[in-house]
């Protein structure tokens, strides 16, 4: 079959949602790849006063980016610095949780789970039996205890997947990012990214890969992988050397935190299937035509993916599964300071990153 089907899978996952902050709404497609790789979260009520929403894009398979879209916001609320009232710091610690979690026999287990390799009335996996010693241990992620068994030392998948998460908590966003999906909000129908897409020949990028062992080649990592940032992908994680923020791939995220205003439209979730067919200026723009004369916002959603759709494969263009996810701010609060002046704060050891407006 190869990477591209005969005819594209243009069926559509969509929901819609909403509480007293924000609404919200979403759409996924497979499109043209053989496989959906994409997954997605969208929790309007993670707590009482806080909002989640992310995509996550799989990269030769879909079990990270499925086990992301089910463990990593429970990550964040879980963890000590979210209690304390420091998001980006629990969110930050969640991304690197996630690699933590997918090792060793329980990892193991979790991911076989999520790829369809297990069979829950015979407890088989892979012509393995195999019954944990942990019982109904899938509920309890806060004891993620360690399992024995036949996969006690497993690394990791070779798998990957990206990670870009929007939380939002009263008149502050944070965002999350790590690979090429992407966020971008609309102040005023002016589109600003609040990621950057960590390709290998970004120049921060690049130096950590060396210094890590590996190399570029054709714009790749190793020759294979064009991305420098990724949860998963435990191969190019190996240097034991080194902390994980410094491993030739690395989940640690560019986390930016900015306050929300009266200027403020929306925010846009996408992996890199929408954004290889859209600059974040020209979904703004589609999406504020749309919103004219549509409230359903996965409507919108939809109609963002099919405007991607390629015709066919021969550029490969518009040939990659489609998340999006669409989310409108209800009750912003004015900004302290202009919001031409605003700027967002990193919590990545190497970046300063600031919301910059994209240019068609």
């Amino acid at each position: 079959m190869g990477v591209y089907l005969s005819t594209p899978k243009t069926e559509k996952f969509s929901e819609d949602g909403e509480n007293d902050r924000v609404r919200y709404g979403l759409a996924s497609m497979q499109g043209w790849r053989s496989t959906m790789e994409d997954a997605h979260a969208a929790y309007p009520d993670l707590d009482a006063s806080t909002s989640f929403f992310g995509v996550y894009d799989g990269h030769g398979g879909k079990v990270v980016a499925k086990f992301c879209a089910k463990y990593l916001h429970q990550q964040v609320l879980k963890n000590e610095a979210y209690a304390a009232g420091d998001i980006g710091t629990s969110v930050q610690r969640a991304f690197f949780r996630m690699d933590e979690m997918m090792r060793g026999q329980r990892g193991w287990r979790e991911l076989a789970i999520l790829g369809d390799k297990f069979n829950k009335f015979s407890g088989m996996i892979e012509g393995l039996i195999w019954s944990p010693r942990s019982g109904n241990s899938n509920d309890q992620v806060d004891n993620w205890a360690f399992e024995e068994g036949p996969h006690s030392d497993f690394s990791g998948p070779t798998s990957g997947s990206t990670a870009c998460v929007a939380v939002l908590r009263n008149n502050q966003l944070f965002v999350a990012n790590a690979g090429d999906s992407r966020c971008v909000i609309s102040r005023k129908g002016q589109a600003y990214n609040l990621s950057r897409d960590h390709k290998p020949d970004l120049e921060v990028e690049k130096e950590r890969i060396l210094k890590a062992g590996g190399f570029i080649h054709a714009g790749r990592v190793n020759g294979c992988l064009n991305l420098a940032r990724a949860i998963g992908d435990v191969e190019f994680k190996q240097n034991k050397f080194l902390p994980a923020e410094k491993q030739i791939v690395t989940a640690n995220p560019d986390i930016n935190t900015i306050e929300l205003c009266d200027d403020d439209d929306f925010l846009v979730l996408a992996c890199d299937g929408i954004w290889d067919c859209m600059s974040s200026q020209t979904l703004v723009d589609f999406i504020h035509e749309q919103l004219q004369y549509e409230s359903k916002l996965s409507v919108v959603c939809e109609r963002v993916l099919d405007r991607c759709l390629a015709p066919s494969t021969a550029t490969g263009e518009g040939c990659d599964n489609m998340t999006m996810v669409l989310v409108q701010f209800k009750k912003p609060i004015k900004c302290a300071s202009s919001s031409e002046e605003q700027s967002s704060q990193s919590k990545s050891a190497d970046n300063e990153l600031e919301i910059e407006g994209t240019q068609d």
